[in-house]
């Protein structure tokens, strides 16, 4: 990473920042694809081309944290996908260390009072997945289709650094917990951290329909349980899921 890309890279005892580069998860798929191991973390200062879910592009000005890390996947690991579930508990752990109580919805969006305060993507790259963490910790975009907020906005904003590190170590501790505990305890996590059962949500599918309903936990595998109105409950593997 000493390319241009890489200009201003330092060295931190858990994550690599550089100055700017164009999307730190396109960096680390690039590295993944050259052999890099697990456990390497890229944090930019700025992003020329962030991107979140669905390839919306992701605002990235100085101050907010942009990071992605790796995990290879080992035959006996639960389904890549549950990855989502592990990085919003980590994330979710790290804000609170900061001060700030936020909320878990489905898969891994963070809320604090109902607005968005994070986004996590997840890529895949032959056997690893890149996950990139994108948090509001200084300020929060104006311009999206659902409400924003940021860590200074409910208390103040940490320094990108410290909590990318703070972040990188909560990260190792719920993959080893998601490996050596099964998906279970990553789930029970989640679900503490989560709005209640119950609460009405509207689920967004990639068809382009959408289905009302209430909030019914997840199943065995992480995939939500949409309580529909004839009291049937429908499971969903992928969506954007919004609180009514």
């Amino acid at each position: 990473m000493d390319d241009a890309r890489g200009k201003g890279a330092v060295l931190t005892a858990a994550v690599r920042t550089v100055a700017q580069t164009g999307s730190t998860n396109a960096d680390l798929a690039e590295l993944a694809r050259s052999g890099a191991g697990e456990g390497l973390w890229l944090r930019a200062e700025r992003q020329t081309a962030g991107r979140g879910r669905q390839a919306r592009e992701w605002v990235s000005p100085a101050g907010n944290l942009y990071a992605s890390t790796l995990v290879r996947l080992r035959p006996s690991d639960p389904p890549p996908a549950t990855l989502a579930l592990v990085a919003a508990v980590a994330l979710e752990e790290v804000v609170a260390v900061f001060g700030v109580r936020a909320t878990l919805k489905w898969p891994n969006d963070l809320l604090v009072e109902g607005a968005k305060l994070s986004g996590i993507l997840l890529e895949r790259v032959d056997d690893a997945v890149i996950i990139g963490f994108g948090v509001n910790l200084a300020e929060a975009p104006h311009d999206l289709d659902r409400a924003a907020t940021s860590m200074a906005a409910h208390g103040g904003a940490p320094d990108p650094q410290l909590f990318a590190d703070t972040l990188a170590e909560s990260f190792e501790r719920w993959v080893a917990r998601w490996r050596g505990e099964e998906l279970a305890t990553v789930r029970d996590r989640w679900t503490a951290r989560a709005h209640p059962v119950g609460t009405a949500l509207t689920a967004r599918l990639a068809d382009g329909s959408s289905l009302d309903g209430l909030f019914g936990g997840l199943d065995a595998s992480g995939a939500l349980m949409l309580r529909l109105a004839d009291g049937s409950v429908r499971v969903i593997h992928a969506a954007d899921v919004f609180l009514l």
